[in-house]
């Protein structure tokens, strides 16, 4: 992690936690989510799913139960997947997931804030409620650090929880998000309890959003970004602030054209 340009207290408060443990959840991710959002979260999955067809490389970090990597590979036969995840169940249960298209998959089991990336390229990366178990400058870091494996034309698809700036974020959006934090570090002591401010982090990382979608009010989101070109965003400063994260069991959907989405049938 880069922080040796920050002073000491903030280098003190960003210091990466204890990875949190899903594990116990691989066998019942699906339920809880459908429980908690019913089908939206898989809808918020799928909602830039025809722009990843060309795609022939493709990092997917903390996918659960693999069910998004599973239909990614069903709709283009020609990618292949790095999938990677500190939890060694759910990557089991991803290869599972696979099924017949499993030979192009390759797992990593890692920490993704400590992922040691290989001088490959990837035209996709999908991170989808990943973000939200890392703090502001953790995902700042991992942008940098993709930043330089993504080409100009790759793309990243974010989905994430959010927190309306209006009478619902304050009334209903936050006290939901704190609520599944608080059991989300119960079930798997994930100690984050607040979202990333990851727009921040990514366009300060030298990415720029294309696409988004909402969800509920703006509850969740959806969103597409894009590399800029490297000078653009050199002279960029290291954004200081941390905020939290939100368990990554859940998915987000919202864009800037007004065009519903066509159904998605769940796998």
């Amino acid at each position: 992690m880069r922080y040796a340009n920050l002073p000491l207290r903030d280098r003190e408060a960003v210091a990466p936690a204890k990875t949190a443990d899903f594990s116990r959840l691989a066998h019942i991710y699906r339920w809880l989510e459908w429980c908690s959002f019913g089908p939206v979260l898989w809808h918020c999955r799928c909602t830039f799913l025809a722009e990843m067809k060309s795609g022939r490389s493709a990092l997917i970090i903390g996918d659960g139960d693999g069910r998004f990597t599973a239909r990614l590979l069903v709709e283009n036969p020609q990618i292949t997947v790095e999938a990677v995840d500190s939890s060694e169940s759910m990557l089991r249960q991803l290869m599972q997931t696979a099924g017949r298209n499993v030979d192009r998959v390759r797992v990593q089991l890692a920490d993704a804030r400590q992922l040691n990336l290989a001088p490959r390229n990837f035209d996709l990366v999908a991170t989808h409620f990943f973000l939200d178990c890392l703090t502001t400058v953790e995902v700042e870091d991992l942008a940098m650090r993709l930043r330089g494996i993504m080409p100009h034309d790759a793309a990243w698809v974010v989905s994430e929880f959010a927190v309306p700036d209006n009478w619902y974020g304050r009334l209903i959006a936050r006290p939901l998000v704190t609520a599944l934090y608080i059991a989300f570090g119960f079930l798997t002591g994930l100690s984050i309890r607040q979202l990333p401010a990851h727009r921040e982090a990514l366009q300060r990382a030298g990415f720029t959003l294309a696409k988004q979608r909402t969800w509920l009010g703006g509850l969740l989101v959806s969103e597409l970004w894009q590399p800029r070109p490297a000078q653009n965003f050199g002279h960029l400063q290291r954004y200081p602030s941390q905020r939290g994260a939100l368990s990554r069991s859940y998915c987000s959907c919202v864009s800037c054209s007004h065009t519903p989405p066509r159904p998605i049938s769940s796998p």
